[in-house]
């Protein structure tokens, strides 16, 4: 059994013909899902794992991987934040981000943060496969249903963005990421350590939550907040 307050495990293996894939997520068994598919394939293999934003830049900085996987929600910080900031410091590296939550809520926000693809964690081997050889080529991944339903907004609106879903669509990425947080347990200010913003910034979010979602209660705000975590909350 992993030690969850040991390291994650960052090795490095000699470049080759094979890409090299850095994971990115706060759950040991998904890490070693991931690796356990990649490493199967001839042409790509798991270069480290990291658990959170901070580590996983760090090993970023190691490792040098030609592709990361990253969760939206993380032990420490944020996916999105760290999308961004990869984005911003090595725009060459593709990132393809894996989460549970629905993608009409979170395709557009993390393409629009620099993610060069998003896949739902109900996708199967084969899609996971599809998604890293696709980013990899410099192409964008999204699911074929998210390829229609952009076909359908720009149809309607004219746009390339997918039109927002309500009520989650008109919660901000940091509102998304406060609702995230709590639904896992933190506290208010276990909240503003992870996203290093003060603990008023946060229930300023907390109160944003309240009102988008039509919620009278901190208390109805925490449960649906466990529902989202939970994937059983979903857009509509």
């Amino acid at each position: 059994m992993e030690d969850p307050n040991a390291p994650a495990r960052i090795g490095r293996r000699t470049r080759g013909a094979q890409a090299r894939v850095l994971i990115v997520d706060d759950h040991p068994i998904v890490r070693e899902g991931l690796r356990h598919v990649i490493d199967s394939q001839a042409d790509l293999e798991v270069c480290g794992e990291a658990r959170g934003q901070g580590e996983g830049w760090q090993a970023i900085r190691e490792l040098d991987p030609d592709v990361v996987v990253v969760d939206v929600s993380l032990e420490q910080g944020d996916g999105i934040d760290l999308v961004r900031e990869v984005r911003a410091q090595r725009p060459e590296l593709p990132l393809l981000v894996l989460s549970m939550h629905d993608e009409v809520i979170y395709a557009g926000r993390l393409l629009a943060a620099g993610a060069s693809g998003y896949l739902m964690k109900q996708a199967d081997a084969e899609q996971l496969l599809t998604a890293l050889r696709c980013v990899l080529e410099g192409r964008v991944y999204l699911s074929a249903a998210m390829e229609r339903a952009q076909g359908v907004a720009r149809e309607q609106t004219g746009s390339q963005a997918v039109a927002p879903v309500d009520p989650m669509g008109r919660l901000s990425n940091r509102e998304l990421q406060v609702l995230s947080l709590l639904g896992r347990g933190f506290s208010s200010r276990e909240a503003a350590e992870s996203l290093h913003v003060s603990v008023k910034t946060i229930e300023s979010h907390r109160q944003g939550l309240k009102r988008k979602l039509k919620l009278a209660t901190n208390a109805q705000l925490l449960q649906y907040s466990v529902k989202w975590a939970a994937g059983t909350t979903t857009a509509g």
